[in-house]
């Protein structure tokens, strides 16, 4: 009976100092006018390091991608700039020595980009889409799947009006 009650599908992930378990997608946002572009579900185990190459956009007409510190890595920016994309990943300071001037403001300006996509999540999280209440892989990438139609629905609403 316990078994019924818990989604076994489901994993758990520390951010934070914070346990959460569930499930996250990671999403390609259209930096003009917002939209999702693409979306990569998986569990909460699972980095979201792992998806930055699935969730690419082919059709994207920018070929900046803006990552944050945790998609840092030499192989990684190599094999992007192999694909024709110019990698804006933020640096991560090393243990021990702090990150320089020139690092620091290239970082800033990064994450103004990047709050473009924080400003997705955002409204998201307002309707209540943070919580997936479904068991079970397949019913939440469906649901998740949903948020992004939702979402872009809106979005093209708003930017008709």
């Amino acid at each position: 009976a316990k078994r019924r009650q818990k989604d076994l599908d489901a994993s758990w992930t520390k951010k934070h100092g914070k346990s959460h378990y569930g499930y996250k997608f990671t999403v390609s946002v259209d930096r003009k006018h917002k939209f999702l572009r693409t979306w990569a579900p998986d569990t909460a185990r699972v980095h979201d390091s792992q998806h930055l190459e699935a969730a690419l956009d082919e059709w994207n007409t920018s070929a900046e991608i803006y990552a944050d510190k945790g998609y840092v890595g030499v192989e990684r920016e190599e094999r992007l700039r192999e694909q024709g994309y110019r990698p804006q990943i933020q640096h991560k300071a090393t243990k021990g020595k702090a990150l320089s001037a020139c690092r620091e403001r290239r970082n800033r300006r990064i994450a103004r980009m990047r709050t473009r996509v924080e400003h997705v999540f955002a409204t998201i999280t307002q309707w209540g889409g943070k919580r997936i209440r479904t068991f079970g892989q397949a019913r939440a990438n469906f649901a998740m799947g949903m948020m992004v139609v939702v979402y872009n629905m809106r979005r093209l609403a708003f930017l008709g009006a």
